[in-house]
């Protein structure tokens, strides 16, 4: 079944969704696993959180009739707070990302079904909060093999700070991805029925056919409401799906 529509992109795609302070991405990485908790049979979901704690992920999910800690308790979501998981990049013993990769792994293995997705939200505060960008690098790196080993679906969350300054750890995202899903805010300021816009575009690891893309010249307005986002053409203020 394709993921997040209108965008119908496939499974087990590495997909890298970048968004700033104006436009935040979290509409996304909310529909995504809600809808992956809701269609699929014996779904599997693991949430690497490094900025918000669980109680906002229910929150948002409960607005989509989906009830975070039933699949807690089923064993069909695992929700992972990093920090709590990693020493402090100060502390004595150097990078411990390893051992959220091993629960990753760990995870995914048990899983009965190829139904498993992996969000990692966000990766750009791992550098803010003091990790190296080499181990930056070589955890989205490590991530992203685990998951392809897996058969299953990565989004990576990285806020971009500075648009036309592109920091090291998005150009090795981008290297990476399939996908790169970009909500940005609307150029001509804020707007009481559009919330902003949402480009797709192919990623350097991309297979040879495409599902179809969207460039920014096109890229899809969305509004906001209590239940998802509306998503329509530049100038119709009409849903399309």
């Amino acid at each position: 079944m394709p993921l997040f529509p209108p965008f119908n992109l496939p499974e087990g795609v590495i997909l890298l969704i970048t968004d700033g302070l104006a436009a935040p991405a979290d509409f996304v990485l909310h529909r995504c696993l809600a809808s992956h908790l809701k269609e699929k049979r014996k779904p599997k979901a693991i949430i690497l959180s490094v900025s918000e704690g669980i109680g906002r992920w229910k929150a948002l999910a409960s607005k989509s009739n989906v009830n975070l800690e039933r699949h807690l308790d089923s064993g069909s979501l695992e929700f992972i707070e990093v920090l709590g998981d990693v020493q402090a990049p100060s502390t004595e013993g150097g990078n411990s990302l390893k051992a959220v990769l091993n629960c990753v792994k760990t995870s995914l293995n048990r899983a009965v079904d190829n139904s498993k997705i992996v969000i990692l939200d966000d990766i750009s505060m791992l550098e803010w909060i003091g990790f190296t960008l080499i181990d930056v690098i070589r955890f989205a790196r490590a991530l992203r093999a685990v998951c392809l080993k897996a058969n299953a679906t990565l989004f990576v969350r990285h806020h971009i700070v500075t648009p036309n300054e592109p920091d090291e750890v998005f150009r090795h995202l981008l290297q990476t991805c399939t996908y790169h899903l970009e909500v940005l805010p609307l150029a001509s300021g804020r707007s009481g029925t559009v919330s902003g816009e949402v480009a797709l575009h192919i990623g350097f690891s991309a297979p040879s056919e495409t599902v179809k893309l969207i460039p920014r010249s096109a890229a899809l307005q969305y509004r906001l409401t209590d239940i998802g986002p509306d998503f329509f053409a530049k100038g119709t203020s009409e849903g399309v799906l």
